[in-house]
């Protein structure tokens, strides 16, 4: 268990507020150009200047809070391996945390103005290198808005204690409580869902998957009539947002999935879901959201920059007993098997024979 949980918390808000604000500024008075240019690759991700910016809060507002609490931190922009231990001098089995982080999830959009990105916390005790995503107890995400809105969203949960939120406004100064409302519809019928393909690779196979998964649950499509509709947000904190305000019912990102397999024909299908940007998943779980691998298990890959990670998030129980079996159906008719370790993460995704 996680000590003095509320306080930590607060903690958390404090940084990624800062975080927010000097992003949002740097937005204000630097050139898309500026913000959008390449400055490293690393960990199979890549590193843009406004990167660099959420980066140098990061680090020093971690390093104060390193004088208060021992934690290993887990974050792009920190070394190869993604690793630093807070304060100096303890070794990563002496620290009491594990915290990893995506300090902007979502940058190119943000960095375009085209949509919100969103910084997520998550929080576990540390039990060394396995500890995963099921180990995570306090989880935090923010909303980085557009220039153009003066609304920012908060969300937060506490292992076992519910989920809550807040809604602040930047031009007011006001803060407002902010409920999260996944949505209670029975049917994906004319609401929001998707599987993600909004990247080079794949990008063909997932929407026949998404297809065949929709004409599974509702049938042909009807001249003239849209069933269902998708929103492709470049930002896993974003998805686990609109599910968590209701307005997605089901989404998915298989990208892992199917980079492992290219992997085993000796191709690569490049930017995948990492555990950082899965970090804040406690939150969507304790707001009532089903969240799972695409076996239906717990997510639990370890805490690191590299891993891939596919995932499955339904807004309520009567959509995933949907989704969930007609997906794997359509999954296994396209040749995916899963191989799933004890702990949920995927090892491997083979040609059914």
């Amino acid at each position: 268990m996680i000590q003095h949980v509320d306080e930590l918390l607060a903690r958390i808000r404090a940084i990624h507020e800062s975080i927010r604000d000097r992003v949002v500024a740097s937005c204000e008075h630097q050139a898309i150009e500026q913000l959008s240019a390449i400055v490293a690759q690393q960990a199979g991700d890549t590193i843009f200047a406004l990167d660099r910016v959420s980066e140098e809060v990061l680090v020093a507002e971690f390093t104060v809070l390193g004088r208060e609490r021992s934690f290993v931190l887990v974050a792009e922009g920190l070394g190869e391996d993604g690793v630093r231990v807070f304060p100096e001098g303890i070794t990563a089995d002496e620290a009491e945390l594990r915290i990893i982080i995506d300090p902007i999830d979502g940058t190119r959009g943000i960095v375009y103005q085209k949509r919100s990105a969103w910084i997520l916390t998550g929080i576990a005790p540390n039990r060394g290198a396995q500890t995963s995503l099921a180990d995570i107890e306090l989880a935090v995400q923010t909303e980085i808005p557009l220039l153009k809105q003066h609304l920012s969203d908060c969300f937060w949960a506490v292992a076992g204690q519910g989920a809550g939120g807040e809604r602040f406004n930047r031009i007011a100064g006001t803060r407002e409580l902010l409920r999260p409302r996944p949505s209670q519809a029975e049917t994906i019928m004319y609401g929001f869902g998707n599987i993600a393909r909004f990247v080079p690779g794949g990008r063909a196979e997932m929407a026949a998957i998404d297809d065949e998964v929709v004409e599974r649950l509702l049938g042909p499509i009807q001249p003239g009539q849209a069933q269902c509709f998708e929103d492709q947000y470049i930002c896993t904190g974003g998805q686990l947002a609109e599910l968590l305000m209701g307005h997605d019912r089901w989404l998915a990102d298989l990208r892992a999935l199917a980079d492992e397999r290219a992997r085993e024909d000796g191709r690569v299908l490049g930017l995948t879901c990492h555990p950082y940007d899965l970090c804040t998943e406690l939150i969507a779980r304790e707001a009532g959201l089903f969240i799972t691998d695409v076996a239906g298990g717990r997510l639990a890959a370890l805490l690191d920059v590299e891993t891939g990670v596919s995932w499955l998030g339904c807004a309520n129980e009567h959509i995933y007993a949907q989704i969930a079996p007609a997906l794997r159906a359509v999954l296994q008719q396209h040749g995916f098997v899963e191989v799933v370790t004890s702990t949920g993460q995927h090892r491997a995704a083979e040609r059914a024979s």
